[in-house]
């Protein structure tokens, strides 16, 4: 055994040693815990935003907004609402059963994994371990390597807040992680890409380790005849220019009606200049050189136009929002997710063909739609499978602690947030409890034929 998984197991024992004492069930640490995130978000917002500036360049409101607010949001409503989640579920039980009281109560799995991403990785580290510890779970945080500044702070702050003996974060590249999945978890979280998500589920089949995983994919934006251009302009560009475009539910592309297409595209590009006019430059910060030159090979691969945008400078790892009007469905900007500044848009001749176009390809981590019609928001939702879907806006449904966030099919499984989370790394325990009497005679065997008859009418 190296060093390195030495201290993998040591870390996974040690909390089970914790678990094992059976404080964690207890309603009021998980509240303690729940109340120390929020104080975490609140007392260190100028450190989280400082080392979310160095890992990614973003600003401090921005950080606030996609990082630290939500994360506050998540630990505030689990905590008003945990007491509620936590109770039994009383269930009626069927003739053959009675009398007998039977219920499912929700137990603590144990110690629980949390593999964080790069590219929101206070949130994406942090709002998973308010659904364990609402769970009443021991957790391993693993951060992203690539934010080396915010997995720093997280190993740093997180004991100072949170019970240090219940939670240990853990540093480390792929390699650590798969060590880490090697020791066996009750259950392991990953948020990140689709090929890595593939890694992370075979690491923890050995173990038959249950596992969430959000993933990414294409999330389409299908803009109809009818939709209201300057509202869909403004909120794909506003959510296409967070975080440069690196979320994996950013608007990977859009599918507008041919009519609206040319009026669309220039509303989207006029609101990705003004967005952009008060900062320093018009380019966005990229997180590292590879996934900057991966990005650089879309944009000059294309055989779509470049409308807007285009340039980038690697020295500084600065590319500018893109905007590429009629790209190949073979291009790879529109085969490879995006993440990154850049927005393909491709005029369809009909609803039909961008809900074909849509279902040829692997199903999105989210569907929007933007149209006037209520009646036809829901006719595309139900034909075009995706992980969530909104309905003339972008993103918006993973603020909403009240829906679960998940993939389906390439873009992940699995559901959490709010209450989702807590009962995604919980047991839901059935319980059936028998009084002794009566205990007749008459369903023992040897079985006359009365029993049998008796017995066929009520099982």
């Amino acid at each position: 055994m190296t060093g390195t998984t030495q201290r993998e197991a040591a870390v996974a024992a040690g909390l089970r040693d914790v678990f094992a004492t059976g404080r964690t069930r207890d309603l009021q640490w998980r509240l303690e815990q729940l109340r120390g995130i929020e104080r975490l978000c609140d007392e260190r917002e100028r450190e989280i935003a400082d080392a979310l500036a160095q890992d990614l360049g973003r600003p401090a409101f921005d950080s606030w907004l996609a990082d630290v607010a939500p994360t506050k949001a998540e630990a505030t409503y689990a905590r008003k609402h945990l007491h509620r989640w936590m109770r039994r579920k009383r269930i009626g039980m069927p003739l053959s059963q009675w009398p007998a009281r039977g219920w499912v109560q929700y137990d603590p799995l144990g110690v629980v994994l949390v593999i964080g991403a790069w590219n929101y990785p206070f949130y994406l580290s942090v709002a998973p371990l308010v659904a364990a510890f609402a769970a009443g779970n021991c957790a391993v945080l693993k951060p992203s390597e690539l934010a080396p500044a915010t997995s720093s702070l997280l190993a740093r702050l997180l004991p100072q807040y949170l019970d240090a003996e219940a939670v240990r974060v853990v540093e480390g590249d792929g390699a650590t992680t798969q060590a880490l999945l090697a020791e066996g978890f009750d259950h392991a979280l990953f948020t990140g890409g689709t090929e890595v998500g593939k890694l992370i589920m075979a690491g923890a089949a050995p173990t038959l380790t249950p596992v969430t995983l959000e993933l990414g994919g294409k999330s389409p934006v299908i803009v109809t005849a009818d939709a209201d251009l300057d509202v869909a302009a403004r909120r794909i560009a506003w959510v296409k220019l967070l975080n440069s475009g690196q979320t994996c539910i950013a608007p990977d592309y859009v599918l507008a009606a041919r009519a609206v297409a040319d009026a669309l595209v220039a509303k989207i590009v006029e609101n990705l200049e003004r967005f952009r006019a008060g900062e320093r430059t018009a380019s966005q910060r990229i997180v590292n050189d590879r996934q900057f030159d991966r990005l650089a090979g879309l944009i000059s691969s294309t055989t779509g136009t470049v409308v807007a945008g285009g340039g980038s400078d690697r020295s500084t790892l600065h590319m500018e929002p893109t905007v590429i009007v009629g790209p190949g469905a073979d291009d790879p900007v529109m085969t490879q997710e995006i993440f990154g500044p850049i927005l393909p848009v491709v005029p369809v001749d009909s609803l039909d063909a961008a809900i074909r176009y849509v279902n040829a390809g692997p199903k999105p981590l989210a569907l929007y739609v933007f149209t006037e019609s209520t009646e036809l928001a829901r006719a595309i939702i139900d034909v075009v499978p995706s992980g969530g879907a909104v309905v003339n806006h972008v993103a918006m449904h993973v603020l909403v602690a009240q829906l679960p966030f998940g993939g389906v099919g390439a873009s992940g499984m699995g559901a959490y947030h709010g209450r989702w989370g807590f009962e995604a790394l919980s047991h839901r325990r059935a319980v059936l409890a028998k009084r002794t009497t009566p205990d007749p005679t008459l369903f023992y065997p040897p079985y006359s034929r009365l029993a049998v008859a008796l017995m066929r009418k009520i099982f």
